[in-house]
């Protein structure tokens, strides 16, 4: 009941998209929105990137163009890369994607890579669910322009675009602050997904710990330690990039946007710790499961070597008295044959209750 509540709490609050928005609008083109702002202020005319950055480039001071893509192609980001001068490595980067969270300055340029992640919701964990879903996001930042590339199906800009614009002052400042902004809605994600993934920590650990356990725990734990493993490799590398934007002089960084980043290492941190505490809570449910499973092992050889044990006697009487030499005691006495039945029934009993008064059955 609880993990249902958990469910439709976040369901409730999960940012809704809106496709028929132009600043969200994927269709047609891997521009996914092309748009001028001047301090902070989102300029209505939206136009093409090179009329966009040539009006930029006129204004001067305080104005720069937020450019953003969804999966080009090497052909679709070449005009791009010529027109805002991007390095080769950078775009190459861009467009194959597959690549670990970094921030690496080329000249002018500042190329950053992160990791978006989302939680993929499911009634029930099994040994094949899919619990993590990542993709890649790229951002350019310049002294006058924003370049955003986004790899997957999720992790869309278009509500963290219209929060900025919400923001004035804090739009004000320029590309550094997309980057901050940017940074900060990955990470919020890594938290979001770090919190949903709670529920099925608590189904797997109360599944393995009840009174009628099943022995096919294991592969739901391995599971979620393998999804929980790839929530780690998306969040484990960001840390020395984070540090690099809050703590040293990287260039295109305002220096009023600088310590911004260091409550995004912080949160970043946050996340770091509690999928370090999953990990080592998942590696003490699956010893708890495998002890589990070898106490059950262990009772159930115990009742098959009892019922050997009972089962034995009979066929000892039954071998002796098989082996037909005709010099044998009883051998043609009148009760014999009823005196073997009780004795071995008188065996089996009083085996029996030793056992079942020892627990073995």
């Amino acid at each position: 009941m609880m993990r249902n509540l958990r469910r439709a709490v976040r369901r409730s609050y999960r940012r809704t998209v809106d496709l028929s928005h132009p600043v969200r609008s994927p269709l047609g083109s891997a521009v996914v929105n092309c748009a001028v702002y001047v301090d902070g202020v989102r300029q209505k005319e939206d136009c093409p990137a090179e009329e966009a950055l040539r009006r930029v480039r006129r204004l001067g001071e305080g104005a720069f163009v937020w450019i953003g893509l969804q999966e080009p192609t090497q052909e679709e980001f070449a005009g791009l890369a010529e027109l805002f001068g991007l390095h080769r490595l950078a775009v190459q980067d861009a467009v194959t994607a597959h690549q670990r969270p970094k921030v690496v300055p080329y000249d002018d340029t500042l190329f950053s890579v992160f990791k978006t992640c989302r939680y993929v919701e499911h009634e029930q964990l099994t040994a094949t669910s899919e619990v993590v879903d990542t993709g890649e996001l790229m951002v350019f930042t310049g002294t006058d322009f924003v370049i955003t590339v986004r790899h997957g199906c999720h992790g869309s800009l278009g509500p963290l675009r219209e929060e900025l614009e919400s923001e004035r002052e804090r739009l004000a400042k320029g590309p550094s602050a997309v980057l901050h902004a940017v940074a900060d809605h990955v990470v919020d994600d890594y938290l979001a997904v770090i919190e949903a993934m709670q529920s099925d920590m608590d189904a797997v650990e109360t599944a393995v710990f009840a009174e009628n356990a099943g022995r096919g725990d294991a592969g739901r734990i391995y599971q979620l330690k393998r999804e929980l493993l790839e929530l780690k490799r998306a969040v484990a590398p960001l840390a020395r990039p984070l540090q690099r934007l809050a703590g040293e002089e990287v260039p295109g960084i305002d220096p009023e946007v600088r310590p911004y980043f260091r409550d995004v290492t912080d949160h970043l941190l946050r996340t770091t710790e509690q999928i370090a505490a999953f990990d080592g809570l998942l590696d003490s449910i699956l010893q708890a499961h495998l002890a589990q499973v070898t106490v059950a092992q262990n009772e159930d050889m115990r009742k098959i070597t009892a019922w050997a044990a009972i089962v034995a006697v009979p066929t000892m009487v039954c071998g002796i008295y098989g082996m037909n030499f005709e010099n044998m005691p009883e051998l043609h006495w009148r009760y014999g044959y009823f005196m073997a039945l009780g004795l071995m029934a008188v065996a089996c009993f009083v085996i029996h209750r030793g056992f079942r008064r020892n627990g073995w059955l």
